[in-house]
């Protein structure tokens, strides 16, 4: 099993959540943000995020979700409901007070889900390229049909065989759980959003898996919340890391700009 931290200068190991050892990376001091990846990813997929917040004052917690990369899978169904409990769990273990929330993809659903559920434990929340129920989901999308195709399914196994301590032979469980829930969720009411009060970025790329008019009623919907579009993909922290950091550090330290610095003048 690979054991050593993928992002450089941070602490990575085992903490035990909820019975279960879940593996996370740390580094860093100052207020907690806490990364939570996308599906089939772990740490790694933060490498141009977590040390760029690191150098901007910030204390970075980088968890890895059940069945995915080093954390063990668990029996019964993957759903979102299920990881944002065990973020709970993990926030409750790890972090003093509240936590700034920054999800991509998957790991945005489950912020937002945190953030209805325990808004003690929540700072701000950026939540990036995903949307919340199926009217946001562009249709025929390039990246599910891709994620069916046997090359992904390579491609996928190859990130996840050499370091789950479930073993290789655990892919085909792991791929099926993730594809039943992309099939049946997420299925969140935006109105439900507004009971979210803490300040919220919702940010994504400009031909992202979700449509922009979703982005824009979920920030609409959110207490208090701005939407930012950027150029790029569904892989908009990898694409575009610089653009993406500035606007992360500015938000999560209450510097960015008003709304209305952004509009055309009359």
């Amino acid at each position: 099993m690979v054991t050593e931290a993928a992002i450089a200068g941070f602490r990575a190991g085992y903490t035990t959540i909820a019975g279960l050892p879940t593996w996370h990376e740390v580094g860093g001091e100052g207020p907690t943000v806490v990364l939570l990846h996308g599906g089939f990813t772990g740490a790694s997929s933060w490498v141009a995020q977590a040390p760029a917040l690191v150098s901007a004052g910030f204390r970075v917690h980088v968890p890895e979700r059940r069945g995915h990369a080093h954390t063990g899978d668990v029996d019964g169904p993957l759903t979102y409901e299920v990881m944002a409990t065990d973020t709970i769990a993990y926030l409750e273990a790890e972090t003093a007070g509240q936590a700034h929330l920054v999800g991509w993809s998957d790991g945005a659903v489950v912020a937002l889900l945190v953030a209805l559920r325990r808004p003690d434990l929540v700072g701000r929340t950026v939540l990036i390229g995903q949307y919340y129920n199926s009217s946001g989901r562009v249709p025929d999308s390039d990246l599910f049909r891709l994620l069916r195709s046997e090359e992904a399914k390579s491609f996928l196994r190859q990130g996840y065989d050499p370091v789950s301590p479930d073993g290789s032979g655990h892919f085909e469980a792991v791929y099926a759980k993730m594809m039943a829930m992309f099939d049946a969720e997420p299925e969140i009411d935006l109105a439900t959003l507004a009971a979210v009060r803490t300040p919220a970025l919702v940010l994504q790329g400009d031909r992202d898996e979700v449509t922009l008019e979703h982005s824009a009623a979920a920030a609409a919907a959110l207490g208090d919340a701005r939407l930012a579009v950027l150029p790029g993909t569904h892989g908009l922290p990898v694409e575009q890391p610089d653009l993406v950091n500035l606007l992360l550090i500015s938000f999560l330290r209450g510097t960015v700009p008003a709304p209305s610095w952004v509009q055309p003048s009359e």
